[in-house]
């Protein structure tokens, strides 16, 4: 019997396209008519009533829709604060897959004796999200593994999604926003598109496994190829630890994760231009040493933003600007990025931002990443200033590269502000930089990818 999996017919189907829009449709389409008749008559809309609305209309729907939502409260402007609020409520898991649905998936991924290829395979998911399943499997040399498994018709819901939820960009659009959403609209499609792909989610995981080969505090699991698909992930099984069961250990062991955490996110971008993008904390795992943490399991590489090299050179020039009070080196920095036509208030408004991401990172002593703020406040108030001061300069054009950036960048504050740690970032970011040059973190990407097989990013 063929083990070969049938030719694939999940490809963005229009017929599921279509059927995904109608279900999004209907929940969203209300919401438009009446932005529309707000236009022609000339009446205005509470936006807290019908942001309230749309959460609970998108509140029934699972999958990408609820993670790209998710992700839109993230952006600074994005949406109007109404709709943000909610949308960051909203549960991204999905209703696990049946035994029978798993069943046909798997034959579908591997051909109909899959089984056959397992010593065991576990009925129910260890973990559902939004894009698909993890069972907790056996090789048959004995290895645990993790399978993640895509939902069926996922990239046709994704497109079906993303089409819809440019409804929410242009509401914004009509309001007046102080940042022009295109630019972020394209980001967050390429990104979403590129986790369907579990061949380039594999590769991230070999990039990132080379990446930290020399480190024995983080940890990155194995795939194994021949169980693997474009839609199914066998990997090696990492034991461990949520990060939130730390919380009360000493600050020594806090601490020590925190020291971890900077450096499994700042090593990989600092030297070879490259991030991990989703901040959730279920992404990532303690193992320990007795009662001790000894090191993180960082478990899903979906969504890794590969960053050009100039890029990374702007990060640097704008930490050192700031830090050197050298204002030609922070614009020079801001045009690296894509920034066009900046007057003096325009800078001054970026700033304000940038002395907000890169502020732990600027006095040398030890300090908390943010004193009296919680973890889901970290950065609302900044963007809130910055937001105010650019409607009446906007609309702003963002480069792309910034939205996954800052949403990595809030996420890891927040693991911090969990932690409650309280380190000298300035020492640990300035060890990452040392001797920074863009020549070498642009030969050391090349050969990086080029060893995973992964295309580089053309310049933005």
């Amino acid at each position: 019997m063929s083990t070969q999996p049938p030719r694939d017919r999940e490809q963005n189907r229009l017929t599921a396209r279509v059927g995904r829009y109608a279900r999004v449709g209907a929940n969203m389409g209300g919401l438009a008519a009446k932005i529309a008749g707000a236009r022609v008559f000339g009446y205005t809309i509470d936006n807290e009533k019908q942001a309230a609305e749309l959460a609970a209309a998108l509140g029934g729907l699972k999958g990408p829709l609820m993670k790209v939502a998710q992700l839109i409260s993230t952006i600074p402007d994005a949406v109007p604060p109404e709709y943000a609020a909610e949308l960051a409520q909203l549960q991204s898991d999905a209703p696990p897959m049946g035994w029978a649905f798993v069943k046909r998936r798997m034959s579908a991924e591997l051909g109909r004796d899959w089984q056959a290829r397992f010593a065991s395979f576990d009925r129910e998911p260890s973990a559902a999200a939004s894009l698909g399943q993890v069972h907790r499997a056996r090789a048959q040399d004995g290895e645990e593994l993790a399978c993640k498994l895509q939902y069926p018709d996922m990239a046709s819901t994704v497109e079906a999604d993303l089409r819809q939820l440019s409804l929410l960009f242009s509401v914004h659009r009509r309001m007046g926003p102080a940042i022009d959403t295109s630019e972020i609209a394209r980001e967050i499609g390429d990104r979403v598109r590129e986790e369907l792909d579990y061949v380039r989610e594999a590769r991230h995981m070999a990039a990132y496994a080379r990446i930290f080969a020399d480190e024995p505090r983080i940890r990155v699991p194995q795939v194994r190829a021949e169980l693997s698909t474009g839609r199914l992930l066998a990997m090696s099984w990492l034991d461990g630890r949520p990060l939130l069961s730390f919380r009360d250990h000493p600050l020594e062991d806090r601490n020590r994760l925190a020291e971890v955490m900077f450096r499994a996110w700042w090593h990989p971008f600092s030297h070879h231009g490259l991030i991990h993008g989703d901040p959730h904390l279920g992404n990532y795992t303690v193992f320990t040493d007795g009662d001790a943490p000894a090191g993180i399991n960082l478990l899903d590489y979906g969504c890794i933003r590969i960053f050009p090299p100039g890029f990374v050179q702007g990060v640097v020039d704008l930490y050192r600007g700031l830090l050197h009070g050298d204002d030609d080196l922070v614009v020079s920095a801001y045009e690296r990025w894509g920034f066009r036509g900046l007057s003096r208030e325009l800078i001054d408004i970026l700033n304000i931002w940038a002395r907000f991401i890169y502020g732990p990172l600027l006095s040398d002593r030890v300090r908390s990443i943010a004193d009296g703020i919680k973890p889901a406040e970290y950065g609302r108030r900044e963007a809130f200033r910055v937001h105010q001061a650019l409607k009446q300069k906007g609309p702003v054009t963002v480069p792309r590269e910034f939205v996954f950036m800052d949403r990595a960048a809030i996420g890891l504050g927040g693991v911090f502000l969990h932690l409650k740690a309280e380190l000298n970032f300035y020492r640990l970011f300035n060890e990452q930089i040392e001797d920074f040059e863009e020549s070498t973190v642009a030969a050391r990407q090349q050969a990086l990818l080029q060893g995973v097989g992964l295309a580089p990013r053309p310049p933005s």
